[in-house]
């Protein structure tokens, strides 16, 4: 473990007091929050071997056995959460850059949190923010889970038609450190780039702009054609009647027509 932890830190160039690894944990994500409320640093890491309560957006569970990257950074951008809501899908982007250069292989995004490849959904983000009483940003808990290591059959049934690992698409046992060390080394220079040209390459990696889409509130799903994604995040969809809409990340969650991303 003290050898996994320090490449970790080496790539990411943290020291290593602030890596905190657990066997097993509910969820990467609650532990770093508490570590941020109790005062823990800019570029505090908490990374587990698996999650028993992994979580995604609008409190999906995330299946995360062992085989694959599951982790959280703290960043204290110490800004108005005004100027964040672009942030998930600049981590996603993060998470991309890092899987193409530790694994070989580029994915792409599904809107707004998701990484994909070949239809198929390999990563996914959840960031959660903390306020102070002004209002701005006193933490922000970037989540991270990506699938490594086993194969497409080791999934549940319902899942296998829309779930890959890296493994399965690359052919290659995946050195979970390295992407680990990458990923977390991508996160912490985030800040330091102009978010207008992170949302414009999002833009262009995006699978999901100029697609037929269903949109799901709550039960009721909503056929529309997906145009543009703004500086913000978020995405404007055209409906069936001509009628043209932004919806944001908070609303509703997006599908392809033909199952977890349109061909």
């Amino acid at each position: 473990m003290e050898i996994f932890a320090d490449k970790i830190c080496q790539i990411a160039k943290i020291p290593q007091e602030q890596f905190h690894w657990q066997e097993e944990c509910s969820s990467t994500n609650d532990l770093a929050k508490k570590l941020a409320q109790d005062g823990a640093l800019h570029g505090t890491v908490v990374m587990a071997r698996r999650q028993t309560a992994g979580r995604g957006r609008m409190g999906r569970t995330f299946l995360s056995p062992e085989g694959g990257v599951y982790l959280s950074v703290i960043l204290r951008p110490q800004i108005p959460a005004t100027e964040l809501l672009n942030l998930t899908p600049r981590l996603a982007l993060c998470a991309m850059h890092a899987v193409e250069e530790s694994c070989h292989i580029l994915p792409q995004i599904k809107w707004i949190n998701d990484l994909v490849i070949n239809g198929k959904k390999v990563a996914g983000i959840l960031t959660e923010l903390g306020l102070d009483e002004k209002g701005n940003c006193a933490y922000a808990v970037c989540g991270v889970g990506v699938n490594c290591n086993g194969s497409r059959d080791e999934f549940p049934a319902d899942l296998q038609k829309t779930t890959t690992s890296l493994q399965e698409e690359t052919g290659k046992e995946i050195d979970i450190s390295l992407l680990a060390g990458t990923l977390v080394r991508e996160i912490l220079t985030l800040l330091q780039t102009a978010p207008q040209g992170q949302m414009e390459e999002y833009r262009k990696n995006c699978l999901t702009v100029g697609k037929a889409v269903q949109l799901l509130r709550g039960e009721t799903i909503i056929p529309a054609t997906a145009e543009n994604v703004d500086d913000d995040g978020g995405l404007w969809v055209c409906y069936e009647d001509g009628t043209r809409e932004k919806v944001t990340s908070g609303e509703v969650s997006v599908r392809g027509l033909y199952g977890y991303v349109s061909p």
